[in-house]
């Protein structure tokens, strides 16, 4: 069975490359924040607007990525996101970055939900509206 998974299409740019032409690895990492907030943006729009209004926080827990082929300015490069789990209130997706039919990268991050509290940020379910977006892409 393959698994379903949200697709963002990216362009390099040559900004997002280095002295020797390839691109640095950071940006990887900066697609993985664009897949999101695309996903969030066609899949979870009220979540995106207790975002935007500072209500909710997605916060980045942790986040890696394994490198397996080069990538250069002008190429099309596909952010594949899927879910990896939810428990409690964090998320864990998985990116695939891919040049063609080629793997090129790979990755992933967990994200904690958390409100703001008089006291400070606390921890709150995933969202209902983004927990069953994402679920159709585990």
């Amino acid at each position: 069975m393959t698994m379903r998974a949200y697709l963002h299409r990216h362009t390099v740019t040559f900004d997002e490359t280095n002295l020797v032409g390839n691109v640095y690895f950071a940006h990887y990492l900066h697609w993985q924040g664009h897949c999101r907030e695309r996903f969030l943006a066609e899949h979870s729009p009220l979540v995106l607007k207790e975002l935007s209004a500072g209500e909710l926080a997605m916060v980045t827990v942790s986040c890696q990525m394994t490198y397996y082929e080069e990538c250069f300015a002008l190429e099309e490069i596909d952010v594949l996101m899927s879910l990896g789990s939810t428990q409690g209130n964090r998320v864990t997706m998985n990116f695939d970055f891919k040049r063609g039919a080629t793997l090129v990268a790979r990755g992933g991050q967990t994200i904690a939900c958390l409100r703001r509290a008089p006291g400070g940020m606390v921890a709150t379910p995933v969202p209902e509206e983004l927990a069953t977006a994402l679920r159709a892409y585990s």
